[in-house]
């Protein structure tokens, strides 16, 4: 088999480069800051090209939302609250941009360690190997008495331990976001994997508490997706399974019931892309209208930026 010819690179077509369509053009090129430069002035300097220009659209969605009292609900992981970000998140509620927070049950945990005592998250690695990870007393005293009450009163468990906390007045109850939920009446769910929690591990965990009291939350959370049709704004924030498959239950239920779920934005925060909020949050709930947008980085600074943002354009 003999050699193959050279091709004549003389004989190819070209164009005008000026006819052809780019995608970058320089309007969309970041601008140069200077130092004293306001929070605006730098936001206004981000490129409009990529994550920058998905998260102007986040922006912009959560503001139209707000602006017409559609829900914006945010779910998240305990990480959002481990570093540090309730502040921000409490800022935003009562402002009444958020109108609805999601949380894992450790969020709970997190959240009452801080407004308990103004510090969380133990050293894991360390309290294993003796086993004394997960066993601090008040936590699971508290928490599992404001289930079980909850459970009583017919409460979720989030309304729950919000009330604990309040009515127990507990000293840094300023930076707990389920204290700031039940004051203001704003929907606050928690939703619970039995065995994920530290205080699962103690003899006062009433399993049919926790069962019956986060089943509450969920129904609760299905009553906060109905509304999100027309306008309606749904961030996941670092949840990688359990929040995007009970949103997913929550969406399909709502439809079912009538609810015109679509049209609505979502959009996933985290370090990396994840299967199920990329599948269950962004690309299925919106296949019937809707846009999405994925956020990728570290929480403790796409949150502070995200929230500066809004508020900036408010």
């Amino acid at each position: 088999m003999g050699s193959s010819p050279a091709l004549d690179f003389t004989k190819l077509k070209t164009y005008p480069l000026t006819s052809r369509r780019s995608k970058v053009s320089h309007g969309a090129l970041a601008k140069v800051g200077k130092k004293g430069d306001s929070f605006r002035q730098f936001y206004d300097s981000l490129p409009e090209i990529l994550a920058a220009k998905d998260l102007r659209a986040v922006v912009r969605a959560i503001v139209q939302a707000h602006r017409q009292h559609k829900p914006v609900l945010w779910m998240f992981g305990a990480h959002v609250i481990k570093v540090g970000l309730s502040p921000l998140l409490i800022q935003l509620i009562r402002r009444r941009v958020i109108t609805a927070i999601a949380m894992n049950g450790a969020g709970a945990i997190h959240d009452f360690e801080l407004a308990y005592m103004g510090s969380t998250s133990e050293d894991v690695a360390a309290a294993l190997a003796d086993g004394s990870f997960g066993m601090a007393e008040e936590t699971h005293r508290h928490l599992n008495q404001a289930i079980r009450e909850g459970a009583k009163r017919g409460e979720g468990l989030g309304q729950a331990v919000g009330t604990m906390i309040v009515k127990n007045k507990l000293p840094f109850r300023r930076i707990s976001l389920l204290a700031t939920c039940r004051e203001l009446d704003v929907p606050a769910t928690v939703h619970v994997a039995l065995g994920t929690d530290i205080i699962h591990q103690q003899s006062s965990a009433d399993g049919a508490a926790i069962g019956q009291t986060s089943l509450a939350d969920f129904r609760r959370l299905v009553g906060v997706v109905s509304e999100l049709g027309g306008g309606g704004v749904v961030g996941n924030i670092g949840s990688a399974v359990i929040l995007p498959e009970v949103f997913l239950k929550a969406v399909s239920i709502a439809r079912n019931l009538g609810h015109q779920v679509k049209n609505f934005t979502s959009f996933d925060c985290d370090m990396i892309r994840h299967y199920r909020p990329t599948e269950n949050v962004l690309k299925r709930p919106t296949l019937m209208g809707g846009s999405w947008m994925a956020l990728t980085g570290h929480h403790e600074l796409m949150i502070p930026l995200l929230a500066r943002a809004i508020l900036e354009e408010l």
